[in-house]
Order: structure tokens, then C-alpha cells, then sequence
């Protein structure tokens, strides 16, 4: 008998019979978790027109996130600055990753559909307000 994950990913044929081949390879390395985590995305390349995206993700794995945008601008093979969790708060402690965007299609909500892999992490981003507490006695 076939295990409750095989149900879910092999498609019925017209006879009610369960086929064996999927449909289509699993392309992805890691499985993805339907969460939504707020994030801040602004391009890295200096030449591209600047923008910042303030966007809460739809699916995340440990190497990529999927979320949905109105900004235009992405690209396949963008080089994106993400840091995430984002929070204004002073004291947020968020991480900074380089990352490149995998996927952009149309959506029929007018959005755009955008996936992106993370690349590298670049270091813990800490905003805190630090106030010159003046010389010393």
C-alpha cells in the first residue's frame, strides 16, 4: 500500500489507476514552509535605478523564499540585498543576505510572482540608536 505522501504526489490516471511517473521533476533541494516573514529587498547593483520593497514572503525554504510584488523591476539573474526578518524597531536584530532572483512571472492578481535563492549571508544587522553620552570625568 502506498504511503500518504505518494497519494499527494502521484497524479490519478483516467481509469482511476495510480501511475508511478510524476508529471514533472521536483526541482527543488529543500522543502518549503508556507510562512509569511517580513522582508526589506533592494537591488545590489549600483548601475540598476534604486527601489526598496518592503514585501512579506509566501513560501520560504532554508535556501530561497517565493513572495509577490507589484515593483517591476526584478529580473532573472538580479542580485538582490534581502534582509529578514525586517522590523523598524530600534533594537530588531535582522540578518543581511545576498541573493538572486530565480523566477519572475506575471500573475493574474496584477502582482508579480518572485523567488529568489539566497546566496550568501552577510552578517547580522542590528539598528539601535546610540547616544554620545559626551567626555568622560
Amino acid at each position: 500500500m502506498a504511503a500518504p505522501q505518494d497519494l499527494m504526489t502521484t497524479p490519478n490516471t483516467p481509469g482511476g489507476m495510480l501511475s508511478a511517473r510524476p508529471k514533472h521533476a521536483e526541482r527543488r533541494g529543500c522543502r518549503r514552509c508556507k510562512i509569511t516573514q517580513l522582508m526589506r529587498i533592494r537591488p545590489s547593483d549600483p548601475e540598476r535605478d534604486h527601489f526598496e520593497d518592503i514585501r512579506g514572503s509566501v513560501s520560504v525554504s532554508r535556501t530561497g523564499v517565493y513572495f509577490q510584488s507589484s515593483e517591476a523591476s526584478y529580473e532573472v539573474g538580479m542580485r538582490l540585498f534581502v534582509t529578514m526578518p525586517y522590523a523598524k524597531e530600534a533594537s530588531a536584530m535582522s540578518h543581511e543576505y545576498l541573493a538572486e532572483v530565480v523566477r519572475r512571472e506575471p500573475l493574474p492578481n496584477g502582482l508579480f510572482g518572485v523567488g529568489f535563492k539566497i546566496l550568501m549571508e552577510l552578517g547580522l544587522q542590528r539598528g539601535f540608536n546610540v547616544a554620545y553620552p559626551g567626555p568622560r570625568k
